[in-house]
């Protein structure tokens, strides 16, 4: 059933194509659908696991404090109930952070890690000109997705692609950030701090980063790096946030990592 039960919450997971297990986490808001683009290459030769956090999608939305640690969990028990051990991890800005603190506080269900536009959080953090634009949600649906799409991709994009630009805000206008869940969200991304931990992540490790995200500034990628043990670094040139200005460089080096890293023959 695509909705199970984990922890204290219902939450909805889709599982595409064979291999072995390679579980996306998404960012602020985002549900399942937002990750849709990357099935027809990934699925070939990975089991895909997408799933919507706490607070986003189709998943249960409980009023309390959120954090990244607690959505580790959640992904922890994910994984018990759909009965996976272990997976190659790949988290994309939030989904980054719960991925840091999935592979401390579960270390052997992770075969390799992604870590995508995010950062270690805290002091040591770079902040950017925007902290998780935490009042985007009570704008108008329209303008919220068109503020935070010029947020997430830059304008040479935007200049160079006006079809594809309206084509994204009318995908994400149909399939929408859960306005309510954002601004736990926010508040978990504001609470994450690993920098002192980063040393004990164990698995092979990939950060990705784009020099010009505005969300979260390419130097968090080299914090990422320097901090955690033999970690691979790939830095996209003109490219934001959603790292769309170079989406195939980033699935090509992806997918270079996980065979690098595959654990079955």
């Amino acid at each position: 059933m695509p909705t199970v039960k984990v922890n204290d919450i219902n939450m909805y997971h889709e599982i595409h194509g064979e291999g072995e297990p390679l579980v996306l986490i998404n960012g602020a808001g985002a549900g399942v659908e937002l990750l849709y683009w990357r099935i027809p290459k990934f699925s070939r030769e990975y089991t895909l696991i997408l799933f919507d956090n706490r607070g986003a999608g189709r998943s249960d939305r409980p009023e309390m404090a959120y954090t990244t640690e607690l959505m580790a969990d959640d992904l922890a028990g994910l994984f018990d109930v759909v009965g996976i051990d272990s997976a190659h991890v790949y988290g994309t800005s939030m989904g980054g952070m719960i991925a840091q603190h999935f592979a401390l506080r579960y270390p052997e269900k992770v075969r390799s890690l992604i870590l995508a536009v995010t950062c270690c959080g805290g002091p040591h953090s770079i902040k950017g000109p925007i902290v998780g634009m935490a009042h985007i949600h009570e704008l108008p649906l329209e303008k919220a997705v068109e503020t935070m799409l010029r947020w997430f991709v830059t304008e040479e994009f935007i200049d160079g692609n006006p079809d594809t630009f309206r084509q994204i805000v009318a995908f994400m206008i149909k399939h929408p950030p859960v306005h309510s869940g954002l601004p736990r969200h926010t508040q978990a991304v504001a609470t994450h701090d690993t920098y002192d931990r980063l040393p004990e992540i164990a698995a092979p490790t990939l950060v990705l980063a784009g020099d010009a995200d505005r969300i979260i500034p390419v130097g968090n990628a080299t914090i990422l790096a320097s901090r955690i043990p033999n970690a691979e670094l790939a830095i996209l040139k003109n490219a934001g946030h959603m790292l769309i200005e170079a989406a195939d460089d980033v699935d090509r080096i992806t997918l270079d990592f996980l065979k690098r890293h595959r654990t079955e023959n």
